[in-house]
């Protein structure tokens, strides 16, 4: 016999029954039921009941132990009685009568308990990630995950594209967040980053030929934490093809992506239809680049009804330029009751409120109310009615200003009124491609134009559109968005020398610092580098919406808390000074 097991805790049947077997793992529950004990034995596969009764050679041993002390016991297998089978367990028609003990590992008084649904704080949990990871629905989602990274290999691999890895050591990037810096020992006062994404290896790759590259690549990121952030390293499936478009780039990751959300989704739909919407679209629709479109809402622009009005309010916002009026409708929501629980909502999030409309049946005719309807009158309630195409028990909520002061609140109601009014389906993956990202935007403090989103991407018009507004411009940039959250970002690169010095230059970068800061993609680009394209797709969150979770820190093994703090292992930890030395460093305390 093995010396610690003959079978997992999960593979014992009936036809097992008379074996004398061997089994090891945690003792994840023990029952005192008269005088006979039953311990729940725990590993990764599974639970087997066992048990000892004063009969037993080692029942005295088998008293003394505690939950998650780790044993291996010796004993027969036995039919459980036909009213004492357990079905929610493969092994739930048998137990093993221990016949000896041996306690591999005894537990200390546990810091938390990992049997039962007990919340414990995230310090805690994340203190003693280890004894977390014993639970079992924590313990599903790392396996979901590992089963997740596998299908997108292997459907990659399917599909022609060959994995490589590209280094982890590299040069600083401008990938939108901060670098993670390396000093150098060999090079004093120089420094390495940690990549945030392998973007220039990839096109790199395509540039020396290698026409399908994929990787499960990590990326370092020093942000903020958010709870669908990592706020320091995660994973993503990247992707790089050559000679494509756009629509070629969607073709061929959605297959990949649609199939592993049916693979893991247990059951719920997974729309097939992937609508492309613009960037101002979404913005304007939904109020938000990563739109759920689970909840069937839409907002309009409902400025023309307002302007002139007698809601004087409004009336005057838009007489300053840049402003309009948006409506959100609300089927279903025409009660005072809910329209003054959603205005409240609105002052949560730091706006005056929100005005509304709601209609309703007075006298066996249809009746607008609120205080914006007696502002403007029927006939402008009434066109406003019919542009949402609402009626009686619906209502509709109004926010206005420049789009930018309200937008992102305006897509939290929408969001808000969809769950409230049970609009929002929650058993369904909906996607959607946002297209059109503009290329360039302005900081609203200094006044200067950078990019908006990715540096290496090809405008849409070439050099051409370069010539005009740089506002105007928009890229060959798209987001893949599922359930509200931004799921894949990507797009045709910009692999012309001339045509990327000159966008580089819109945004502030001389020719001379390109070539400092990219020296290795521009040169490249000299040599006949083929139009190429691809995309990312974040693992982690992709995990975190198959697995139902709302905190991304479930689905990572070994998270870091919302200050970045490794709580478990003491990172970020103080160099002793023989390291800085050795570095060239001096820590400056701050003050």
């Amino acid at each position: 016999m093995h010396f610690y097991r003959s079978h997992t805790c999960a593979q014992l049947t009936k036809d097992n029954v008379g074996e004398i077997v061997r089994l090891s793992g945690w003792v994840h529950r023990v029952r005192d039921h008269g005088g006979v004990l039953f311990i729940d034995l725990r590993d990764h596969y599974g639970m087997t009941q066992v048990l000892a009764d004063p009969d037993s050679p080692v029942f005295s041993q088998v008293e003394s132990v505690r939950s998650e002390w780790c044993i291996r016991i010796d004993g027969e297998v036995k039919a459980r009685d036909e009213g004492l089978v357990n079905p929610k367990i493969p092994t739930g028609e048998v137990e093993v009568f221990i016949r000896d003990i041996e306690v591999l590992g005894a537990a200390e008084e546990l810091p938390l308990m990992v049997f039962g649904d007990q919340e414990y704080p995230e310090e805690t949990r994340l203190r003693y990630r280890y004894l977390d990871l014993r639970r079992e629905g924590l313990h599903d989602n790392i396996m979901l995950r590992s089963h997740v990274v596998a299908s997108m290999r292997r459907r990659m691999w399917e599909i022609g594209f060959t994995e490589f890895q590209t280094p982890i050591i590299t040069a600083s990037s401008p990938e939108g967040a901060r670098d993670f810096l390396v000093p150098s020992r060999l090079h004093p006062g120089r420094f390495y980053a940690l990549p945030q994404a392998p973007q220039q290896f990839k096109q790199l790759t395509m540039v020396a030929g290698f026409d399908k590259y994929f990787q499960i690549a990590p990326c370092f990121r020093d942000e903020d934490p958010r709870a669908d952030r990592s706020p320091t390293d995660f994973y993503q499936l990247d992707v790089e093809m050559s000679f494509v478009t756009q629509q070629d780039i969607f073709d061929t990751v959605q297959p990949v992506l649609a199939g592993v959300f049916e693979e893991f989704g247990q059951g719920r739909r997974v729309d097939t239809d992937w609508p492309q919407i613009s960037y101002a679209d979404a913005a304007l629709w939904y109020g938000t680049d990563k739109p759920d479109l689970r909840n069937p809402l839409k907002m309009q622009v409902v400025s023309e009804h307002f302007r002139g009005s007698g809601f004087a309010i409004f009336a005057k916002l838009l007489e300053q330029e840049g402003t309009e009026i948006r409506a959100i409708p609300a089927p279903t929501g025409g009660s005072r009751k809910f329209c003054d629980r959603m205005n409240a909502f609105a002052q949560k999030e730091g706006l005056p409120g929100m005005g509304y409309i709601f209609w309703r049946e007075k006298d066996g005719e249809m009746e607008a109310a609120g205080p914006l309807a007696k502002n403007i009158g029927p006939e402008r309630t009434e066109a406003i009615r019919q542009q949402l195409g609402l009626g009686v028990g619906d209502a509709a909520f109004f926010l206005g200003g420049k789009p930018s002061a309200f937008q992102v609140v305006a897509g939290k109601a929408r969001d808000e009124i969809g769950r409230e009014l049970k609009l929002t389906e929650t058993d369904r993956f909906a996607f959607a491609w946002i297209v059109d990202f503009p290329l360039y935007e302005r900081d609203d403090e200094t006044g200067e134009v950078d990019f908006e989103h990715n540096p290496f991407s090809m405008p849409q018009g070439g050099m051409a559109a370069l010539e005009g507004d740089p506002l105007e411009v928009k890229g060959f940039q798209y987001d893949l968005s599922c359930n509200g959250y931004e799921v894949l970002s990507g797009a045709i690169r910009n692999h012309q020398p001339d045509l990327m010095f000159k966008a580089f230059e819109i945004a502030g970068y001389s020719r001379e610092e390109v070539e400092r800061r990219f020296g290795g993609l521009a040169t490249a680009f000299k040599y006949g580098a083929p139009p190429h394209g691809g995309c990312a797709a974040g693992i982690d969150r992709i995990v975190m919406l198959l697995a139902d979770e709302a905190n991304i820190r479930e689905v990572i093994m070994f998270p870091m808390n919302q200050r970045a703090e490794d709580l478990m292992m003491g990172a970020p930890s103080v160099p002793d000074n023989a390291q800085l030395r050795e570095l060239s460093l001096r820590v400056i305390e701050p003050e």
